[in-house]
């Protein structure tokens, strides 16, 4: 499987397909606010993974249940949910997979296929068992559990193997050793500007306003970018920093991302200022 998986990683032949679905995705979810509600910009948290937890969860309990006498209704009420709730979640999943890099569609796309095929036996099952035929919606609710299991595989590779929709930045905080670090004296720190330093060789940038200092991890949270690099702007009245990679935005006086394709806010580390000179620490 492992071998498998790189060769999809690799697979440029999917690309064809690959950006025709991302273009028409990002046409058919156009507004930035649409885009960032399915991102789960309002929860700080990716919102596709925890949508999944509906469908993988009633169709376990259908499959359960059907290996059971006397529950036929409660197997297919709980078929009909996973079934109906799957169609929200993906339209998340296309959203994030969306924003994700080359190789990661690959993978994501054989994902969805996955899934597509698991949902299809779904609804299969769910039309055989309300006509009476539910041995054949059981044979089809198996058949769609093990599509949507191999989907969930290789979703758990898109994520903790190449790092999709997780936390980019935070592990740079790993990095960092304990006590306070000096960053700038504060008379040297401009004001309204974006100013990039390292701790431990880890890259923060510091932004002033007035006598507040907000110390922010550099790296963008979606896919590493440098947000050092990245613009300044006001947004629903908060000075954020948008990522010049894909356009994540963060507040600066706390690290809320308020527009996606980022899902996680953005870590600030805390300050204090000793005889003039800014300092930091680790959370």
């Amino acid at each position: 499987m492992r071998a498998l998986l790189t060769k999809i990683e690799q697979a440029s032949g999917l690309d064809r397909i690959g950006d025709r679905l991302q273009r028409a995705v990002q046409a058919t979810l156009r507004p930035q606010r649409v885009r960032d509600l399915l991102h789960g910009v309002w929860l700080g948290h990716p919102l596709h993974p925890a949508m999944v937890q509906v469908p993988v969860g009633a169709w376990i309990s259908t499959a359960v249940l059907d290996l059971m006498p006397g529950q036929r209704r409660a197997a297919t009420t709980l078929c009909v949910v996973g079934t109906v709730s799957a169609l929200p979640a993906a339209v998340a999943g296309l959203n994030d997979w969306a924003a994700l890099a080359r190789d990661q569609r690959r993978v994501g796309l054989v994902h969805a296929a996955s899934n597509s095929v698991g949902l299809a036996f779904y609804a299969g099952s769910v039309a055989a068992r309300m006509t009476g035929r539910h041995n054949l919606g059981r044979t089809l609710g198996y058949l769609g559990l093990s599509a949507a299991s191999m989907g969930a595989y290789i979703g758990g590779h898109l994520a903790y193997k190449q790092g999709a929709q997780v936390n980019q930045s935070i592990s740079e905080l790993h990095r960092m050793s304990d006590g306070w670090h000096s960053l700038a004296d504060m008379a040297a720190l401009p004001q309204r500007q974006l100013i990039t330093r390292e701790v431990d060789d880890v890259s923060v940038i510091l932004y002033r306003h007035g006598d507040e200092v907000t110390v922010m991890l550099e790296r963008c949270p979606h896919q590493s970018g440098p947000l050092g690099e990245g613009e300044v702007q006001e947004i629903d009245g908060h000075a954020c920093v948008v990522c010049p990679w894909h356009g994540s935005a963060f507040r600066l006086n706390g690290g809320e991302v308020v527009h996606g394709p980022s899902g996680n806010d953005q870590q600030v580390l805390p300050t204090r200022i000793v005889d003039g000179v800014l300092e930091t620490r680790l959370p």
